[in-house]
């Protein structure tokens, strides 16, 4: 079975992310996609992130009717920071009957080469990338730091041109709940139930 990895905070997971993972999941040729939540990264300030099994309850709240998404806390498991090819490698030893495959925005593509053993990730796994929706003053920014490697042209790189991309973002809706906005069609019902009945980022 081809698995699609799509990894975030999920805080909160929102429609945007949803439409991403379903989209990847019924236009591609993945079988399954598993939302990966990250860990909390205790070197870290914890701000506004949830604990990381509240995240996970929502994630699983908001993909509980879709059988091609699944939930995944497998870095819970692993040695914090988390490194994506460390991931995989655990993945592929637990499963080796699946194929993984990695989903993500065109800003985290424009950074693959900062990432660890990103040519040995690159060669072992099909990447499926988004389209993201930025300002023109991250547009901008994105500009200065463009890296000379140029993934586009990469044989396991597939751009997803036609993912509906949404500009909102899960501090937005933080922000949004934080002063007593309306936050109903950014979230899916189960979601806005969970974070309203825990009273979260209020």
């Amino acid at each position: 079975m081809k698995v699609g990895l799509y990894f975030g905070t999920f805080n909160p997971i929102h429609v945007g992310h949803l439409i991403i993972a379903n989209y990847m999941a019924e236009m591609t040729d993945m079988d399954e996609v598993w939302l990966v939540v990250s860990p909390h990264n205790p070197l870290k300030k914890k701000h506004t992130l949830l604990a990381d099994y509240h995240r996970l309850a929502l994630v699983k709240e908001g993909i509980y009717n879709n059988s091609k998404l699944k939930v995944s806390d497998i870095e819970f498991k692993l040695p914090i920071p988390s490194y994506t090819t460390t991931t995989l490698a655990y993945l592929k030893e637990k499963h080796p009957e699946h194929i993984f495959s990695l989903i993500m925005g065109e800003d985290n593509l424009r950074t693959l080469h900062k990432w660890k053993n990103y040519e040995a990730l690159l060669q072992a796994h099909q990447i499926y990338v988004y389209p993201r929706a930025i300002t023109e003053a991250e547009n901008a920014e994105g500009s200065k730091k463009e890296t000379s490697i140029d993934f586009k042209e990469h044989t396991n790189v597939h751009f997803c041109e036609d993912v509906p991309v949404m500009k909102i973002s899960s501090s937005f809706i933080r922000d949004q709940i934080k002063n007593g906005k309306d936050v109903e069609y950014l979230l899916t019902e189960p979601v806005l139930k969970y974070l309203s009945e825990m009273n979260f980022y209020k």
